[in-house]
């Protein structure tokens, strides 16, 4: 299921493009078509099930742009097609961009809440799990106002990911200081 298409353009375009870019095997995020200048500018935002980098961009651009020429006379004109991947900070919208984010560490909003920050678990199409100050917290999709994924510049704690998928890391576990004697 694909991000809705806004415009009429875009809605026509959206079955071609989307079949496009599952043909390379991603997803489609979003299609956005809109007037710039003399030119429209259509934007395509790809993603795929372990990350998208950016020969697998290229390969899009070169499917989305290929399924274009085919259905040149929608467009009506000239125009400039954009594909990009989703970004570190796109918000976590659909059940697929959290099991994408899993082992990771989330800024969450609910409503009439603050926010709080979790590690992302087991994820289906109904909730989550999150690791939440120690604690496993199960959360419906539908009680999540925002959620984003937040960088790290360091490993996530070798402990919190033996909670989440226990008996597959604890070899991973915090170095202990060791001292050689002389």
């Amino acid at each position: 299921m694909s991000s809705p298409p806004r415009g009429d353009l875009a809605a026509q375009l959206e079955p071609v493009v989307q079949e496009a870019v599952e043909a390379i095997g991603f997803d489609l995020e979003l299609l956005d078509v809109h007037q710039a200048g003399r030119r429209r500018l259509v934007k395509v935002v790809v993603d795929a099930e372990h990350g998208i980098g950016l020969d697998e961009v290229a390969q899009a651009s070169r499917a989305v742009a290929a399924a274009l020429d085919e259905v040149d006379h929608l467009m009506a004109g000239p125009y400039t097609l954009e594909v990009t991947s989703p970004g570190a900070e796109r918000p976590l919208t659909r059940p697929r961009h959290w099991r994408r984010a899993k082992l990771r560490l989330v800024k969450v909003k609910q409503p009439d809440a603050v926010e709080w920050f979790g590690r992302v678990g087991q994820a289906d199409d109904d909730g989550v799990v999150l690791l939440v100050k120690g604690e496993l917290r199960r959360v419906e999709y539908r009680t999540i106002e925002r959620a984003v994924v937040e960088i790290e510049f360091k490993p996530a704690p070798a402990s919190e990911l033996s909670i989440l998928e226990p008996g597959q890391h604890e070899d991973e576990s915090e170095p202990e200081s060791k001292e050689e004697s002389r």
